[in-house]
């Protein structure tokens, strides 16, 4: 296996730098003195568009893999070079099938990771599966990447494999801070037509059914378009209702639009628990005072007790870094993407030959890693290809002049600590 032709060298990453590290496709790491083999992983997540937060630590987490990298992975007493070669989906899943296919067509990487909603895993996992390249994504619920995939249970994907949360986590989470709340058991549910938004509005998979059951009654005005500039008919609906609970999975542009509308139009809930748009202290800081007191899903955070397997850092510590190195506040994925590279080297040195895709993939299918964000471990999974990470439930509170998420509902994963209580807007 020959170096990329437009590897970079270690030399020249490190006395290049900062200007390396901008650059936007190549992340590469060989030695040109060396004679080591090198294998080749490609990445992709939304550098940019309306899924940027997401990516928004790829820099960080990328450049310190590749020094952690930089020495080589042993594998069957071979030292392998690693190659990392990164591209952008641009928030769209059809720019994500492109770049997937030009990193194994092009390229020809020997695995292929992804991260970041449905609309960058799905086509990217699809690309690996159809041309039998081993593949691994996060950052996305597991029921819109297997069934969004048309996967079948019982019989799932051969290249192709996920971990992360499920519906029924994030459902969990929310109805454990719910419970407490007091409010009224009346939810408006806000749910774009897109991946998520079908996966988690669906009658049979996604929030309805769980909600019925715990006595709670959803009104869902039906999908709508992402980037609307109009929710009125969605708050309406939510007016006549009573709804004291608001729910969904939104883009955080989506969701700036619902809340400043739900302001101007005298709807004001008790309860706002959104999935994806608050997950990021950038929009949450972007709504002012408004954004006190909305709630998510934590899927990671500095409080929960996992250590990495490649450097023995602790959840803390990574964020720590990160925000010493960026000037901004630690966001989630951050803890999911160093994760996909601890599996990835997990793989790589225990793979029995990494000249063979098939080995490689049996590789991942008998991981059983302790990560950053909790154990990888593909034979525990609720449906084939899957592992699940733990999942608590969170509320953005206002200390001072920053907005802290603490964990206010961890009954599904008691090891993770809480951190504060629900409080009403």
């Amino acid at each position: 296996m020959k170096p990329h032709k437009n590897g970079i060298s270690r030399r020249k990453l490190l006395s290049t730098g900062a200007a390396v590290l901008a650059a936007p496709a190549i992340l590469g790491i060989t030695r040109a003195y060396a004679a080591d083999p090198v294998i080749k992983v490609g990445h992709v997540s939304p550098r940019t568009g309306p899924l940027a937060g997401f990516a928004e630590a790829d820099e960080y987490v990328l450049a310190a893999i590749q020094e952690l990298f930089a020495a080589g992975l042993e594998n069957n007493g071979k030292t392998w070079q690693v190659e990392i070669i990164s591209k952008d989906s641009q928030s769209n899943p059809n720019r994500a099938a492109e770049v997937a296919a030009d990193l194994i067509l092009g390229d020809e990487v020997d695995i292929i990771v992804a991260a970041s909603t449905p609309d960058t895993t799905n086509p990217v996992a699809d690309q690996a599966e159809v041309n039998e390249v081993p593949c691994i994504t996060t950052d996305c619920p597991w029921q819109p990447y297997f069934f969004g995939r048309n996967g079948v249970p019982g019989e799932g994907f051969q290249s192709t494999y996920h971990f992360f949360w499920g519906l029924e986590d994030v459902i969990g989470a929310f109805l454990d801070m719910w419970g407490n709340s007091g409010v009224t058991k009346k939810v408006g549910g806000l749910f774009p037509n897109d991946a998520d938004g079908n996966a988690w509005g669906d009658q049979e998979n996604g929030l309805p059914k769980p909600l019925a059951t715990a006595g709670y009654e959803l009104t869902d005005p039906g999908r709508y378009q992402p980037l609307s500039d109009d929710f009125s008919n969605q708050i309406a609906a939510f007016k006549d209702a009573g709804c004291e609970i608001v729910t969904g999975n939104m883009i955080p542009p989506d969701f700036a639009t619902f809340w400043s509308q739900s302001a101007q139009q005298g709807f004001s809930p008790k309860v706002v628990t959104i999935g994806k748009a608050l997950l990021f202290p950038s929009v949450i800081e972007s709504l002012g005072g408004r954004g006190d007191g909305l709630t998510s899903e934590v899927w990671w955070s500095p409080n929960h007790p996992f250590k990495s397997s490649l450097t023995g850092a602790s959840a803390k510590e990574l964020a720590d870094g990160y925000e010493a190195a960026s000037g901004r506040p630690w966001t989630q994925p951050i803890g999911f993407k160093h994760a996909l590279f601890e599996v990835v080297a997990d793989v790589v040195k225990r793979s029995s030959d990494l000249e063979d895709p098939t080995a490689i993939i049996e590789a991942i299918a008998a991981t059983n890693l302790n990560t950053i964000v909790g154990p990888v471990n593909w034979s525990n999974g609720p449906i084939n290809n899957v592992t699940k990470t733990p999942l608590v439930g969170g509320q953005w509170q206002k200390e001072g002049d920053v907005h802290d998420l603490k964990i206010v509902a961890n009954s599904a994963a008691p090891e993770i600590p809480l951190t504060g209580e629900l409080k009403l807007l």
